[in-house]
């Protein structure tokens, strides 16, 4: 068979969210999904409307109202994702899948389907409610709504837009990192609490001591370099107790690179 070199699209544009159009050897041609296919108007026959409930996302081509041709698109999941979101749900926290695509993960709340502008309204009304939100994406449509969480979680795999909008970047595209992140932010809350505790209970005994708050009681006075001593032991345990946190370590994770595992 003749092999023909692909056409080319003229004025081709992005409709966020929905597709894109141009123009292709003169023809008006629209690519996109559900939503792009209601607005124009086209009538899809039952086996294509079947794609979504299969698990698939489909694409339609159309010309006008005229149905072209259908993709079935199956993006799986990362093999880690079913031991990441059982972690992170051990760990006590609510997850919420915002997806413009359909979900296969086993997580009890989904929001399938969703533009970029409907994850931060979805971003939104989780935060009216009084709950800390921590977003994780790497796309394109992810970077309006890492913006918008309390923490946007970037993973490393994803692009650059996304990388400026988060406020933390995973160096690997593993989901096992997201856990990892969330426990080491714990450990190093819970860390500074207890160094706030200590720096101000030390404090608050010891400065009316060095200040002769016990003299008429007990005629005790603290000697200056006993106190500048006691002084300096709280900043060492401040210091000493932050440095246990080199002590962490993730949860391991596969290597990146072929030849290491081999």
């Amino acid at each position: 068979a003749e092999r023909r070199p692909p056409a080319q699209a003229e004025g081709a544009r992005a409709l966020a969210g929905e597709g894109v159009e141009g123009r292709v050897g003169g023809r008006r041609l629209h690519l996109g999904g559900p939503a792009l296919m209601e607005r124009l108007g086209v009538p899809l026959p039952e086996e294509a409307k079947a794609l979504p409930e299969e698990g698939y996302t489909p694409l339609y081509l159309v010309e006008g109202t005229r149905l072209l041709a259908a993709f079935a698109v199956f993006d799986p999941p990362r093999p880690e994702a079913q031991e990441a979101v059982a972690a992170l749900k051990a760990l006590g926290l609510k997850l919420v899948l915002l997806t413009g695509d359909h979900p296969a993960l086993g997580i009890p709340e989904v929001l399938a389907g969703v533009r970029p502008e409907g994850k931060v309204e979805a971003i939104r009304r989780l935060q009216a409610e009084g709950r800390k939100v921590v977003f994780v994406g790497d796309g394109i449509n992810d970077a309006a709504a890492l913006a918008q969480a309390d923490v946007g979680l970037a993973m490393g795999s994803g692009t650059d837009i996304a990388l400026e909008a988060g406020d933390v970047v995973l160096l690997t595209p593993d989901l096992r990192g997201v856990v990892n992140a969330v426990r080491l932010a714990r450990r190093t809350l819970r860390t500074i609490y207890l160094n706030f505790f200590w720096a101000y209970a030390y404090n608050v005994v010891l400065i009316p001591v060095a200040a002769g708050a016990l003299y008429p009681f007990t005629g005790l006075l603290l000697n200056p370099m006993l106190a500048a001593a006691a002084m300096s032991l709280s900043s060492l345990f401040v210091l000493t107790n932050s440095l246990r946190l080199r002590a962490f370590r993730p949860q391991a994770l596969p290597s990146l690179n072929p030849a290491a595992s081999s």
